[in-house]
């Protein structure tokens, strides 16, 4: 196959709008992409939506929006097999004159027939080569209520083999091929034929896609061989596999890849956690863009199938939380938070990630975290608020209410109040730090009681004790 140097490496992404951009496809186009800049080349979407029943502007839309949240960018402008029928016309009528393509007149229940002899014969079902012309071949008359289809004269002989970048040698015997259709009979032309045709036209030199593609590879092959053009490099990526080491499926998460970002998680981190799927460089597992651009060899994707961890996906995330900066994070946030209605200011928000950024593994974690500190009232669940209803825990918040009155809210007297709790009545800091993070969160688990109620403010820390404690009243 070809050779490449830095200066012609060309490399496309071609996903069939007829839904959303899932992971297995998020994927792809980030191999692609890393592989077309780190050998200075160039990138390009093309949108197959020849299937015009199935392809809609939503699934285009949301194609879009994946790959610009994850800041995977056409170098060119995007091409759409729809815009481009003229030139598939073209094409046709030019292997229909050339000999490398030839009318079918085969109905559709011949066709059924045709499949059903192999199936009892046990032999690999494919088209008879009723209509394909031959030297000498006496060819049946033409139906004169028939629209014909167009098919590709497959070789019949030799065999179809490409050193697959990713696999490694694989071959096809064109015995074993069939002279697929091309076009139906309205005209239209099919996938193999109008991904070799853009291929050609796009002067694609690579093609990274999954292996559920490696059966079309030959065909597409063979046609480009019939127009004298040059042939890519293409590589097949081997499957994403669920937890349980089945095909990745919806219930594993293989959802839109849109919803990842609803769902709270930061695209550096899914471009990090995407690329280390069926991808490594050495033992690195945090690495930036530009560092995949820089360190991604074709060599070092595996031929096996990778599998979807969230758990280590939420790792990553959680990481990137940590090492964002605080005002990033607040512009993420802040939308988050008023949407539901809250109205945070921009200066305490700040304080407040600071003190949950370490321990969310999500935005949307990090959200719900901040809106605590903004809410009228709070909901302690009732296997919590058992913790905390003793006669002895309810002494010990009435006496921090009495000392907390009277003290300037300073992390330092905050600090005294709750060391004179503990010293004067004999107790740990569980003991009183516990029902406060109770009464005041509704969490057993929060970071710093000290820094928790330095943030909540005097007037609400005793606003919210006070409430919890004549809600117990009436228990």
């Amino acid at each position: 196959m070809n050779s490449y140097t830095n200066n012609n490496v060309r490399v496309r992404f071609a996903p069939s709008p007829t839904g959303f951009l899932h992971l297995g496809g998020a994927r792809t186009a980030l191999f692609s992409w890393a592989f077309a800049k780190h050998n200075n080349g160039i990138f390009l979407l093309r949108i197959e939506d020849t299937d015009i029943k199935r392809s809609t502007k939503e699934a285009i839309k949301s194609i879009m929006d994946g790959m610009t949240w994850l800041g995977i960018i056409s170098d060119e402008e995007i091409v759409y097999q729809t815009q481009r029928m003229e030139r598939y016309r073209e094409l046709l009528k030019k292997m229909l004159n050339e000999g490398n393509a030839y009318y079918c007149y085969s109905s559709a229940e011949e066709i059924d027939k045709m499949r059903e002899e192999a199936r009892k014969n046990e032999t690999k079902p494919k088209y008879d080569g009723t209509w394909r012309p031959e030297l000498n071949k006496i060819m049946p008359n033409i139906p004169k209520d028939r629209n014909p289809t167009i098919r590709f004269k497959n070789p019949s002989t030799g065999i179809v083999t490409w050193n697959d970048m990713v696999k490694g040698r694989i071959s096809f015997k064109n015995e074993e091929l069939d002279d697929l259709v091309i076009a139906r009979s309205d005209g239209t032309p099919t996938y193999n034929f109008c991904v070799a045709i853009d291929d050609l036209d796009m002067g694609i030199s690579h093609v990274l896609r999954g292996d559920d593609h490696v059966n079309n590879t030959p065909r597409q092959i063979n046609i480009l061989k019939s127009l004298n053009a040059k042939i890519p490099e293409y590589g097949h990526l081997p499957m994403i596999l669920g937890t349980d080491g089945e095909k990745l499926s919806k219930r594993h998460g293989a959802m839109n890849i849109m919803e990842y970002k609803s769902k709270g998680y930061l695209p550096e981190a899914m471009v990090n956690y995407l690329a280390r799927l069926g991808w490594s460089h050495n033992n690195d597992e945090i690495f930036n863009t530009r560092q995949l651009i820089d360190w991604f060899d074709i060599k070092h994707l595996s031929k096996s199938p990778s599998q979807w961890d969230p758990k280590k996906l939420d790792w990553i995330n959680s990481y990137y939380i940590k090492h964002t900066d605080t005002h990033n994070l607040v512009n993420m946030v802040m939308p988050m938070i008023t949407a539901r209605n809250y109205e945070p200011n921009e200066n305490d928000l700040g304080s407040i990630i600071d003190l949950f950024k370490e321990r969310s593994t999500t935005l949307n974690q990090l959200a719900e975290n901040a809106i605590i500190f903004y809410k009228e009232t709070i909901n302690i669940a009732d296997d919590i608020k058992n913790k905390c209803t003793d006669d002895q825990t309810i002494q010990l918040i009435r006496k921090f209410i009495s000392i907390a009155n009277n003290v300037d809210w300073k992390i330092e007297e905050i600090d005294r109040v709750i060391k004179t709790i503990i010293t004067e009545n004999n107790i740990t800091m569980k003991q009183i730090a516990l029902p406060l993070r109770i009464y005041l969160t509704g969490e057993a688990n929060t970071p710093s009681i000290n820094k928790v109620l330095l943030l909540l403010g005097k007037e609400k820390v005793l606003s919210r004790l006070r409430k919890t404690l004549d809600n117990y009243k009436q228990l």
